[in-house]
């Protein structure tokens, strides 16, 4: 009699065939034989059990893997968006909730406006206090702006000292509201490494339109910006089209002076310096000048300050050097035995840039100038720039034999005895100091002990924008060593300088600068 078929075999075909299809949890009943049958049996439910286990694990760790990188996902979408001082949405986040406020306006909502604020002497903060005290003050800034507007209001920080804050569907009068409200948040005394201090900002409004672009609105606020911290420190403008037309001049100017400095357009002039004792001259001050191809001869005024914002000043006072250092050498035999040196004023990206030392040493040399024949002038409000770097320079310049002058003192906020630990050798009173001089007793008095005090401190005093007799005649019985101004003779070109050096005031022919109204001497190169 044949032996039947073992049923056990047809479970454990089905049960292998269940496990490879993924079904993990099936399990084969083992018989009480407990046989050959029994132990395959016994060893596919074991490995059927281990694959179980390995497989939830797995799915475990395929879970943890997922939520990291999801975690890590949202970490760096937060990286991207906002900014990781201040927790503030950063200038993408920005640009990305404009571009909304954008299709919300093309689609018929009220369109948004844009506030841009720029902190009003913040690297002082940075410079004197250190750059954790400046993050102090960033965070402390975005979180008092956060609390002076909207809920419904993005406050945003796009870098540096620069905010910002978008006013989804806003008319102009709150957009101007709120500019307000930024300004006095920001006003109360904060303290900083427990020194109490005040912040202000330069506001730009722009108050959207229909039709308007992300961009246009960014443009526009940052434009309006710019206007208010011309304006001074705490200013709000609005926007308005006509500043984007002097921003596009602006810009032009920018070009055109970038390709006119390498082809030669720069021009020096020549301010003659003046013993007030003795009314020799001693000296002229150097006074850049651009010969404009189209608007004819320009004067500092209408150039240095975009130079400044551009950093192209560097470009300009480095030609300035140049040129003087040369005229210096063509004019070294006439200067034989005279006691005369040449002003240079200096920007203050050039009093604090590194290569300062080795440009004005090279240029001396090439040109066989001896080194007292050159002065540079600073003036208090450069020297606040990057005062260790500046003061630096300059007393490599002194051990030189450079002379070393500040410039426009009085506008500034500086002491004498600031000063006298300053490498320098002179001080120059600025115009608005003397221009009363004449006509008002009180003015006398702290002109006269303003120069007491210059000679208390072992310095040479200089006045400039001297204009008529009376004013010379005052300040030389009151001290004043030297002067300058329009009373002596207005900037010329070298060839009349080359006059008044061998030949005295009487000797400046065919003086070049057109006669003002109001003289104050001229504008600083």
């Amino acid at each position: 009699m044949e032996d039947l078929p073992d049923q056990r075999l047809d479970a454990l075909v089905e049960g292998i065939v269940r496990l490879s299809s993924g079904d993990l949890s099936a399990r084969l009943e083992v018989s009480p034989a407990r046989d050959s049958v029994d132990a395959v049996i016994s060893g596919v439910n074991l490995l059927a059990e281990e694959l179980e286990f390995l497989y939830k694990e797995l799915e475990q760790r395929v879970q943890d893997r997922t939520a990291s990188l999801h975690a890590a996902q949202v970490e760096l979408e937060r990286l991207a968006m906002y900014d990781s001082l201040t927790g503030l949405p950063n200038r993408y986040m920005l640009r990305r909730r404009i571009d909304a406020e954008m299709v919300a306006a093309a689609q018929g909502m009220d369109p948004a406006a844009l506030i841009l604020l720029d902190l009003d002497a913040f690297k002082a903060v940075n410079d004197s206090l250190g750059h954790s005290a400046g993050d102090e003050v960033l965070i402390e800034v975005g979180r008092r702006l956060t609390s002076a507007v909207r809920d419904t209001d993005t406050v945003a920080r796009l870098g540096g000292d620069e905010f910002a804050v978008l006013l989804p569907q806003t008319s102009d009068r709150m957009a101007l509201e709120i500019a307000g409200r930024a300004l006095e948040a920001l006003s109360p005394e904060m303290m900083v490494s427990g020194i109490s201090i005040r912040t202000f900002a330069s506001i730009g409004v722009r108050c959207g339109e229909t039709g308007q672009t992300g961009e246009d609105l960014m443009r526009d606020a940052d434009t309006a910006m710019y206007v208010a911290k011309k304006r001074g420190r705490g200013n709000v403008q609005v926007f308005d089209p006509a500043m984007l037309k002097a921003t596009h001049e602006r810009f032009n100017t920018l070009e055109e002076l970038r390709r006119g400095i390498p082809v030669g357009e720069l021009r020096v002039h020549y301010q003659p310096v003046v013993s007030l004792t003795t009314s020799a001259v001693v000296g002229a001050e150097a006074l850049v000048r651009w010969q404009h191809p189209r608007r004819g001869l320009l004067h500092p005024e209408d150039f240095i300050g975009i130079a400044e914002e551009s950093g192209l000043v560097l470009d300009v006072d480095e030609w300035v050097i140049r040129e003087v250092t040369s005229q210096l050498g063509d004019w070294e035999r006439l200067l034989t035995g005279r006691n005369f040196a040449v002003r240079v004023n200096l920007s203050a990206a050039t009093s604090s840039t590194p290569g300062l030392l080795g440009l004005i040493k090279r240029r001396l040399v090439d040109h066989a100038v001896p080194s007292g024949r050159l002065i540079v002038e600073i003036t208090e409000t450069s020297l606040m720039t990057d005062p260790g770097a500046s003061t630096a320079n300059l007393r490599a310049l002194r051990a030189l034999g450079v002379g070393v002058e500040i410039d426009d003192f009085g506008t500034g906020y500086s002491s004498i005895s600031y000063l006298r630990k300053l490498p320098a050798q002179a001080v120059k009173m600025d115009s608005s100091l003397i221009e009363d001089i004449a006509k008002d007793p009180r003015q006398q008095k702290f002109i006269a002990a303003v120069l007491q005090l210059i000679e208390a401190a072992g310095l040479t005093s200089i006045a400039e924008g001297i204009e008529t007799a009376d004013q010379a005649r005052i300040l030389a019985d009151m001290g004043c060593c030297l002067g300058q101004g329009y009373f002596f003779a207005r900037p010329m070109k070298a060839a009349n300088m080359a006059g008044v050096i061998t030949g005295g005031l009487g000797g400046a022919a065919d003086r070049d600068a057109p006669a003002r109204n109001r003289t104050n001497d001229e504008p600083r190169a």
